[in-house]
């Protein structure tokens, strides 16, 4: 039997054609680059998210001379909004990146770790994220949950 995963997502030419509000979300994404540790790969991450209490959350990739060590801004963001806030989920989350010396103007998505602490965080609170991708110009891409980015991700049901 074959099967087939796919999903939908919304491709804009550039922010502008964002609500207000996540033009916010985008902007302190990409500020958040700013506060970016990456002496290494010259590659900062910004990730801000809107929590369901409508504050706004940043992180920004921490990278270690031991690389298996550092952590990626979509997890450090993550990693404070579960310590921090334990109660409220994440409405909306965006992603940007400044690489040092050149242009930054597609979007990227997450890693593989990040996909499935995403996931594992979307599950926790039994909503979805919207993921909104881009540089710090250029085209936006709006993902409706992260989840999609991870198709057949663990979500630890079987440890149960």
């Amino acid at each position: 039997m074959h099967q087939k995963f796919e999903f939908e997502y919304e491709q804009l030419a550039d922010s502008s054609r964002l609500t207000k509000e996540d033009q916010e979300l985008l902007e302190a994404a990409r500020n958040a680059t700013k506060n970016a540790y990456a002496p290494y790969s010259n590659f900062l991450v910004g990730a801000a998210a809107r929590l369901s209490n409508e504050q706004v959350v940043i992180g920004a990739n921490q990278e270690s001379a031991s690389f298996p060590v550092g952590v990626c801004a979509e997890r450090a963001l993550l990693n404070s909004v579960g310590s921090q806030f334990p109660s409220l989920s994440i409405h909306t989350m965006a992603i940007s990146y400044q690489p040092v010396g050149k242009d930054s103007n597609e979007p990227i998505s997450p890693c593989g770790m990040c996909r499935q602490s995403l996931l594992d965080f979307e599950n926790r609170y039994g909503a979805p994220i919207k993921i909104i991708l881009s540089g710090m110009t250029g085209s936006v891409m709006i993902i409706p949950a992260a989840s999609n980015l991870l198709p057949f991700g663990f979500d630890g049901s079987i440890l149960k």
